[in-house]
């Protein structure tokens, strides 16, 4: 038994409530060493109790370890508790003293891990139950359409010219209302917005007033309109909070640079000297080294947090929006974040709290800052495996298991899976260009754990490169769409929609065998499972269902499916000249096992096929 690689902690994700008498648990492993892993459990004021013991099983495995989960169920939900761990060999006890063949006899509970109490406070801490349903379209403002050209910006370019940094496009809120029944077509539920407030620029994260909608954008009225329009179809509206930073000319740094230290608000900022100074460098802290136009806010300042968080607050009643994405969010003080929830819950107790955080999130993640996270390491690996071609389906299987497990498997499914976004290279030119590659990608996005996130214009095959090429303006000729892959982002939507377990199924993946073998892997709950097969490969190739159905039997879970039959209900027909077509299907395909006297099922080069498994 590799000792070494056997970890558990009771909190974060390996030790989290999912109700108010269950906990569910998490034992890391190496991969393949252990058989069986038992919890033995009691109530932790009870530690000679007769115990109970609940079996736990793999739910993934990465490239060094397999995560093996279970749950267990106390009345008060005081839980003292141990492992027993089995190999090929012997069994041996795990608990917070170490490793043992027996846990103590004479005082347990300093032997034992010990959940004190679940304080599930009624799924309070969970995200809203609509995150999991979602699917999100982000929009920057400025270049998405332009529906009011009297408030124009002076010195707007011509529609479609290439952006600067500092170029204006005239996009607005008007021009998104008048977009709604497009946006709407693509089965969107979740609108996301970069910056509405008053600023200088044309990205407006370096914000003036957070008190005033940006006059080249409308005003509250527009604002409440564009809101109202959202929710009579069903859309829900997330804007962007900036509050690691504000713009220089934000009213209280100005008074900063002209009172120094006699300023009421010196302490909002850290700021090495006076007078203040830009050049050659600030003499202040700013988000990013040398951004002058940005100063950091002291997020850990009482006045700070307040005046910020009450701006939320009144748009959050004045607007009536569903949600908050927070710029740079590791960058703020965690304080800030947690009195920010608390405020923002009591207003909307189902509003979505959402961070911009390029890394591992676990600590923004517990329940007491945040609902989910721009899931970056996420997008990594789609583009090393789809779309740079660095990796294979093995080392992306292990890769996404790793990432997930880092979380709760609440948190899970509302994670914003994004391909690309408006501080970004679109994914299509990461794909140089290849259609099929960001539509088999795109499969994978609609199929798996977590809400789909789409960046304007990469439905219809915008390319670009770094800022500002990521951020050109949405073109309205039809005739410039790929429409191929318009319909392919439509027809995703709707098999998610028409499949619940695609939005709130169990995930594992069940073939991954070597760099270019398909991608196979399965959602599921009691009521439905969905088996989807991916070929990242321009040559044909074949998925062995027999193979499948031995993969499901020994899955927790997905036992009762293996011997069912399938009926395909989505193809993606790829090639290998960057083009590509997908569509709903209804053909009945071979089944899993013996049922149609085939074993086979065959994958065109850049192609999948999705299958509902028969009940």
């Amino acid at each position: 038994m590799q000792k070494h690689a056997i970890w558990h902690v009771p909190y974060d994700a390996m030790a989290y409530p999912i109700s108010d008498d269950r906990l569910e648990i998490v034992l890391r492993a190496a991969r393949g060493d252990l058989r069986r892993v038992e919890a033995v459990y009691t109530d932790r004021y009870t530690p000679h109790a007769r115990t109970s013991s609940t079996r736990l099983w793999i739910a993934g495995s990465d490239g060094l370890f397999d995560y093996w989960r279970g749950s267990m169920k106390l009345q008060y939900g005081r839980f003292m508790y141990y492992f027993e761990l089995q190999d090929d060999e012997k069994r041996i006890c795990y608990g917070e003293g170490g490793f043992s063949d027996e846990p103590p006899q004479d005082e347990p509970w300093t032997w034992c891990f010990q959940y004190p109490c679940i304080w599930y406070h009624g799924g309070m801490d969970d995200p809203p139950k609509w995150a999991q349903d979602a699917v999100v379209y982000q929009i920057f403002v400025d270049r998405f359409a332009n529906g009011d050209r009297a408030n124009d910006p002076p010195g707007v370019s011509r529609w479609g010219t290439l952006p600067t940094p500092r170029s204006f496009s005239g996009g607005d809120l008007a021009g998104i209302i008048e977009k709604l029944d497009y946006i709407s077509s693509l089965g969107v539920s979740c609108l996301y917005l970069t910056p509405i407030f008053l600023s200088s620029s044309n990205h407006k994260y370096d914000t003036i007033d957070y008190y005033r909608i940006d006059p080249h954008f409308g005003n509250e009225d527009t604002a409440r309109h564009l809101v109202d329009q959202c929710h009579a179809r069903g859309i829900r509206v997330v804007l962007d909070a900036v509050f690691n930073h504000s713009g220089y000319d934000f009213f209280a740094f100005r008074d900063v640079v002209k009172k120094g230290d006699a300023s009421p608000y010196w302490k909002w900022f850290n700021i090495h000297g006076y007078p203040v100074r830009t050049r050659p460098k600030p003499n202040y802290e700013t988000f990013g080294p040398g951004i002058w136009q940005m100063p950091k806010f002291r997020t850990d300042n009482p006045e700070v947090r307040d005046y910020l968080i009450s701006a939320a607050e009144h748009w959050t009643r004045t607007l009536d929006i569903d949600g908050w994405r927070l710029d740079v969010a590791d960058d703020v003080d965690q304080g800030f974040w947690r009195e920010f929830r608390t405020r923002m819950r009591q207003i909307k107790p189902d509003i979505l709290i959402v961070g911009e955080i390029l890394h591992d999130a676990s600590p923004f993640l517990r329940g007491d800052q945040m609902d989910s996270v721009m899931n970056y390491p996420w997008r990594e690996l789609c583009l090393d495996y789809f779309a740079r071609r660095r990796i294979g389906t093995a080392d992306f299987a292990d890769g996404i298991t790793a990432t997930a497990m880092h979380y709760r498997r609440q948190t899970q499914y509302a994670m914003w899976n994004l391909l690309g976004s408006h501080d970004r290279q679109r994914f299509l030119t990461a794909c140089r260009g290849d259609t099929a590659r960001l539509m088999l990608a795109t499969t994978f996005q609609f199929t798996y754990t977590g809400t789909p996130y789409i960046y304007y214009g990469d439905e219809i095959g915008l390319k670009g490169g770094e800022d500002p090429d990521c951020r050109k303006c949405m073109p309205w000729e039809e005739d410039l769409w790929d429409l191929d892959l318009l319909e392919h982002h439509r027809v995703l939507a709707r098999l998610r929609a028409e499949h619940p377990v695609l939005r709130r199924g169990d995930f594992a993946s069940l073939i991954a065998d070597g760099p270019d073998s398909p991608y196979v892997y399965a959602r599921w709950d009691d009521d439905a499972c969905i088996v989807v097969a991916l070929n990242n490969t321009e040559e044909p190739q074949t998925v062995n269902t027999k193979l499948v159905a031995e993969r499901m039997r020994k899955t927790h879970g997905l036992e009762q499916w293996a011997s069912m039959p399938m009926k395909q209900v989505f193809s993606l027909h790829g090639d290998n000249t960057g083009q590509g077509r997908s569509d709903n299907t209804q053909a009945s395909m071979s089944a899993v096992g013996e049922n149609c006297g085939r074993h086979v099922v065959g994958l065109p080069g850049m192609g999948a096929a999705v299958f509902q498994v028969q009940s």
